[in-house]
């Protein structure tokens, strides 16, 4: 079997766990497996970096900072390497361009575009473990670039889809995908196994466990995934595209604090007006979720969506530029909310589930600020105080105490 496995920087945070993580490395080698290792950097060490560079410069380049942080993979996969080779294994590690991974040239959030295996096959058949560093590959003009948050989840898939590897594991701190997040809802229990798709919505949701693009690229390339702990050693969640039927109607519930709402008031109510807005916004770069859009009075409608905390100041700002043009009388802004989710298989073919979560939310007192759908997903919008509160009374309400 070829398998591809993904070691995260909590994995690798040190000499003991390097080692230990060497040995899970060897015991699948020594199955007669091939093996493909992608790496993220030890610990703190791209926070670190990132420090040091502002320390230098607080407003550095951001090709200078990908040429910066992409040095923090080399060291775990050179050092797993050594690792390796002091339990006999025969290892090589190679940087992203050495593997063959090629991308655009969107600094600090690059996209891969195509892989040229050749190196790592040619690696694999003399019998080498072959180590990737993650999160980085190069232009077509040999500059380097980083694949942005969860790049390394998104190297492994990528890597597992090009030369079609019979699995791809993404070892994390956690024993796999959970009910929910364990840290907030000790009640939690892990899933045997869960859709592309209800994997991505979580993902998408604020669930931590995998990158949104790692499980939206193994869903188009049909590569199976397993995520499991490097930590215990247990059997972990398998990400297909078809699960057996399970009785409950969700599969999960997650939560993203990233969140930031934006309320334009008074807006003229005539055709065109969402438009300007949300063409704006896509102009500026700015990605918007929920929308909610008010039944038009006295020839006015009020607007609001949410937005990333990280692009709300620029939202902000080409909306008060464009204030006249748009015609807006007030505009307002929230960062103190949070954004909690159910998704499920399930709810495609069941009624009631959007009931269920808001009767839970009325029994523990939480406000809905703004409500948004799909085949299988209910995602609320509420205070960020009450984001706790709200996961553990969902949960108990869809699978008990």
């Amino acid at each position: 079997m070829l398998i591809v496995q993904k070691f995260g920087g909590s994995s690798v945070a040190d000499a003991r766990r390097i080692k230990a993580v060497a040995g899970i490395i060897a015991e699948t080698y020594r199955n007669d497996n091939s093996v493909v290792v992608v790496l993220s950097a030890q610990g703190d060490t791209t926070d670190d970096l990132i420090e040091k560079a502002a320390e230098i410069n607080p407003n550095p380049s951001k090709r200078e900072m990908d040429m910066l942080l992409a040095t923090g993979e080399q060291q775990s996969i050179a050092l797993c390497a050594m690792a390796l080779e002091s339990m006999g294994i025969p290892a090589v590690s190679m940087t992203g361009w050495q593997a063959g991974i090629q991308t655009t040239s969107a600094y600090g959030n690059s996209r891969i575009r195509s892989i040229k295996t050749e190196r790592v096959l040619a690696e694999l058949d003399r019998k080498r473990v072959v180590l990737v560093a993650g999160f980085q590959g190069t232009t077509t003009f040999f500059d380097i670039t980083t694949l942005g948050r969860g790049g390394s989840d998104t190297t492994a898939v990528a890597l597992a889809a090009a030369m079609h590897a019979d699995l791809c594991q993404i070892y994390t701190d956690v024993e796999g995908v959970f009910t929910a997040d364990p840290r907030a809802v000790p009640t939690a229990h892990k899933l045997d196994e869960i859709t592309y798709d209800e994997m991505l919505e979580l993902a998408s949701m604020g669930a931590k466990v995998l990158h949104n693009r790692s499980v939206e690229m193994a869903r188009k390339y049909s590569v199976k995934l397993e995520v499991l702990s490097s930590f215990t050693r247990k059997p972990g969640t398998i990400v297909k595209e078809k699960v057996k039927m399970e009785e409950t109607k969700i599969s999960g519930i997650a939560k993203d604090s990233d969140i930031a709402r934006v309320a334009l008031v008074g807006l003229e109510d005539t055709p065109g007006v969402a438009f300007k807005i949300f063409s704006l916004m896509a102009k500026n770069g700015v990605n918007v979720d929920i929308i909610l859009q008010s039944i038009g009075r006295e020839n006015s409608k009020d607007i609001s969506f949410t937005v990333a905390k990280g692009d709300l100041a620029t939202a902000e700002a080409a909306l008060m530029e464009a204030r006249e043009t748009i015609g807006f009388n007030k505009l307002d802004v929230s960062s103190t909310l949070c954004k909690v989710s159910i998704v499920g298989a399930g709810m495609i073919n069941s009624s009631g589930v959007a009931s269920q979560m808001f009767e839970a939310l009325y029994e523990s007192s939480v406000n809905i600020h703004m409500i948004s759908t799909s085949e299988i997903k209910v995602s609320v919008l509420i205070d960020d105080v009450n984001s706790d509160i709200a996961m553990k009374a969902i949960h108990r309400k869809f699978f008990g105490e």
